[in-house]
């Protein structure tokens, strides 16, 4: 065989070679995509995204769409050539597998978390557009989780209302933290709760609960790597009664991001007119009781997706600015929006067409 002829059929081998072991060698990445898009003052699988029973509401118009990203899946394992084909893709992203999988979370366990998130946020955005209006929300201090082996495993459940702490009244989730972390490790602690039964009972018979419980648990060390304190194994959360009811119904979507635009969506239908003025306003951004916007992840991915729907503005928590100023999409406007006052400033600028004083992102 003529040297040329080895030399060759040596490099195409080589090549079929290194294609193979693209092909088939796993590597440490997940893609993220552009994900749907949904228009909470419109209507999703034929239901309307919010309904609300009990309170007058008013016609809207224009878009407040809430975006979401496209994830693959904790079992995937990308090979070497999807890794290479999504860093060079405009719009799909690869990170690390445990970026979005840390501590070898599974499919069913990021599912489970992203559930109570997305339920979270929910009723924060409720509680923020409420607040807004000047609508009055009673709220308290719950055990949102109890984690399983520890010291309060089985002597306090999800649902329990938080009243006090040794004696000393809980205001905010934080408060318990705070009050446990005063001991340390191996004493005791006294809770006064609301049994969750009795709480949802009173609830039901619109009364005040009337059974209270002391409960003492035994702290131990923290084990998450931090400075060691004294906890009881639970996390606390704040719960709310509403004055009226407000449904948000969107399947297949979790995790905490579209807590600012159904926190607009429902300012917009309590309220007369048009919070748009008839714009295509598409935004994401956590929310929390006090209407403060949190940033979220696969900014990137967000502003693709709205923009390839037909958004012309995009809210964006002002910690994200930065990164999606960075490839903005041709005809996408960035604003950056801290809470969500600032958020019914900019559209009241956008539905008024005075938009020259906008708080743009700007990339760092």
């Amino acid at each position: 065989m003529p040297r040329r002829t080895a030399t060759m059929l040596a490099s195409t081998l080589m090549l079929i070679a290194l294609l193979c072991a693209g092909v088939f060698l796993p590597v440490p990445y997940s893609e993220m995509s552009p994900g749907p898009t949904v228009n909470t003052l419109g209507d999703h699988d034929g239901e309307p995204v919010l309904r609300i029973t009990g309170r007058k509401t008013y016609p809207t118009d224009g878009h407040l769409n809430m975006t979401t990203v496209r994830v693959t899946s904790a079992e995937y394992r990308m090979n070497l050539v999807e890794a290479v084909y999504g860093w060079l893709a405009h719009d799909n992203k690869v990170v690390p597998h445990d970026t979005l999988y840390p501590d070898g979370k599974t499919e069913e366990e990021s599912t489970q978390e992203n559930a109570e998130e997305f339920s979270q946020s929910q009723e924060s955005a409720k509680v923020a557009a409420l607040k807004e209006l000047d609508v009055p929300v009673r709220s308290w201090v719950i055990v949102s989780t109890v984690v399983k082996g520890s010291p309060a495993e089985d002597k306090l459940h999800a649902g329990d209302v938080i009243k006090a702490v040794d004696g000393r009244t809980v205001k905010e989730p934080a408060d318990v933290a705070e009050l446990v972390t005063e001991h340390k490790p191996g004493q005791d602690v006294v809770f006064t709760i609301v049994p969750a039964k009795e709480q949802a009972a009173a609830e039901k018979e619109k009364r005040t609960p009337t059974k209270t419980e002391k409960i003492t648990i035994t702290t131990t060390t923290s084990e998450d790597g931090g400075e060691p304190r004294a906890i009881v194994g639970i996390s606390a959360g704040t719960d709310h009664t509403f004055p009226f009811t407000v449904d948000i119904k969107l399947a297949d979507v979790g995790g905490p991001s579209a807590g600012l635009m159904f926190a607009l969506g429902i300012y917009d239908k309590l309220t007369p007119g048009s919070l748009t003025g008839g714009a295509f306003v598409a935004g994401t951004g956590t929310i929390d009781d006090n209407g403060k916007v949190g940033p979220i992840g696969g900014i990137e991915m967000k502003t693709v997706g709205a923009r390839a729907k037909g958004a012309r503005y995009f809210l964006t928590p002002a910690d994200n600015c930065a990164s999606a100023a960075k490839d903005t999409p041709e005809g996408l406007t960035l604003v950056k929006v801290n809470t969500i006052d600032d958020a019914l400033g900019a559209l009241k600028d956008i539905r008024s067409g005075d938009t020259a004083d906008l708080p743009e992102c700007a990339a760092s």
